[in-house]
């Protein structure tokens, strides 16, 4: 390459732009600049001051794009940077509870998000997400924009933990399906009977009041809670809950076994999913063939026997039981039969007569409204609602009168021994023994 004369001497390494010694040309103490070309060793000529300025620069650029290389290297795009914190500053979070899955759009939008919007999120979330299951907890992140929020995500998840999550992709989103976030822990609660009522009593012991009447209605056929049970008296229960990963107890729980010990029996059964029933320990049901009390939280106002009538004021014999109860609680068949009479009467007032096999007639009345469905020549099943309690007829106040009748003639319904339950066999009992079985280590373990 052709170089002119002025450009013979020129060296390219920067470290020799300042002359050859270790000191200034001029006498300086080394590193001393003067404000004079010719003291830096470049001399009067342009040429070689506008390369020396040239090659400052590049250093200079170098440095600069070594420095954001640097930083974008570190994941700290200052750019980047910037639109995330205002991104940040933008976003919201918020926690919506719908009542179903059909009300999501205008949940959506009554929360500020655009409808076109809300329409097509709901939609994707309609897709996947399960219906009829209870309320619905909505966890959805916005950002606000000048139409409103902007639904960037959401989850939607039921009591169990079931639903959906949607992303935004575009202008669509992506719905995915959330599986239960459940986990089921074991609980005994034990305690003892006070002077109240039992449910006084096992709320106070830490049963869930919502299982207490399914702890009566175990005992429905070996014990009457309002003569039977005394303070003192103690008893078990052990059920099963939902609880979710944060430890917060759903709405899902079910006994799976209750025991009641008095100064006369003791009694202890296994809910046994299979049959939908309880069977004590050897695998025999509960069940007989009528239950001794036919209707929710009932109080013996008057037993089989004879008694002043409060009405007509002379002795003559009752020949049932009369449960004092408020009117309108439900009153159920004790067990499986047919109608026969489903009519207002003059003593009885509204009443309802069942005939179940072998003789056996059953009676319920003072009714305030009769049940959908029963009428004269209907069949009814063990449980089914009769009607609602009242105070119709030769009444002195609200109550049921129920009678239990063997070819014709009056038995006392309390004392009357009924037929046993059936009792499980083969692969059946096998299960249950097992379930029986995995009941008893967790009570054991939570001892």
């Amino acid at each position: 390459m052709d170089r002119s004369d002025g450009e013979e001497g020129l060296s390219l390494d920067p470290r020799t732009w300042g002359g050859s010694g270790a000191s200034d040309p001029a006498g300086g103490a080394p590193g001393q600049m003067d404000s004079k070309p010719e003291a830096r060793g470049l001399g009067a000529d342009p040429r070689k001051l506008r390369i020396a300025t040239l090659a400052g620069g590049a250093v200079a650029v170098l440095a600069l794009v070594g420095g954001y290389f640097y930083i974008v290297g570190q994941g700290r795009d200052p750019a980047a940077a910037s639109e995330s914190a205002g991104e940040a500053a933008r976003s919201e979070r918020r926690v919506l509870v719908i009542a179903e899955a059909q009300d999501l759009a205008q949940a959506l939008k009554d929360a500020g998000v655009p409808g076109a919007q809300a329409d097509t999120a709901a939609a994707a979330a309609l897709g996947v997400l399960p219906t009829g299951k209870g309320d619905i907890q909505v966890e959805a992140s916005f950002r606000r924009s000048d139409e409103g929020l902007d639904l960037l995500s959401l989850q939607a998840r039921f009591a169990d933990g079931v639903g959906v999550s949607l992303a935004r992709r575009g202008a669509t989103y992506r719905a995915e399906a959330l599986a239960s976030d459940l986990r089921t822990e074991f609980r005994v609660v034990r305690g003892e009977m006070d002077a109240e009522s039992f449910y006084s009593s096992a709320v106070a012991a830490g049963l869930h009041d919502s299982l207490v009447q399914t702890f009566a209605a175990a005992f429905a056929f070996d014990f009457d809670f309002q003569r039977e049970i005394a303070p003192g008296d103690v008893f078990e229960a052990s059920y099963e809950e939902a609880v979710s990963q944060q430890g917060e107890a759903g709405s899902a729980r079910r006994l799976v076994y209750v025991s009641l010990t008095t100064r006369e029996k003791s009694r202890a059964l296994y809910w046994f999913a299979a049959r939908k029933g309880w069977f004590d320990g050897a695998g025999r049901s509960v069940v007989r063939s009528f239950m001794r009390t036919p209707v929710e939280g009932a109080r013996i106002s008057s037993t089989f026997g004879p008694r002043h009538h409060p009405v007509l004021g002379y002795t003559r014999v009752h020949k049932g039981t009369d449960f004092a109860v408020p009117i309108g609680v439900k009153v159920y068949a004790s067990g499986d039969g047919k109608v026969i009479i489903a009519r207002p009467g003059r003593d009885f007032g509204n009443w309802v007569r069942l005939q179940h096999k072998d003789g056996v007639t059953t009676t319920y009345a003072h009714l305030s409204a009769y049940a959908a469905n029963i009428a004269e020549g209907a069949s009814v099943h063990q449980g089914q609602e009769l009607g609602l309690s009242g105070n119709t007829g030769l009444s002195s106040g609200p109550h049921l009168h129920y009678e239990l009748a063997i070819d014709g003639v009056q038995v006392d319904p309390m004392t009357h021994v009924t037929s046993e339950g059936e009792t499980l066999a083969g692969e059946e009992l096998k299960v249950f023994t097992a379930e029986r079985d995995r009941i008893d280590g967790l009570r054991a373990q939570a001892s």
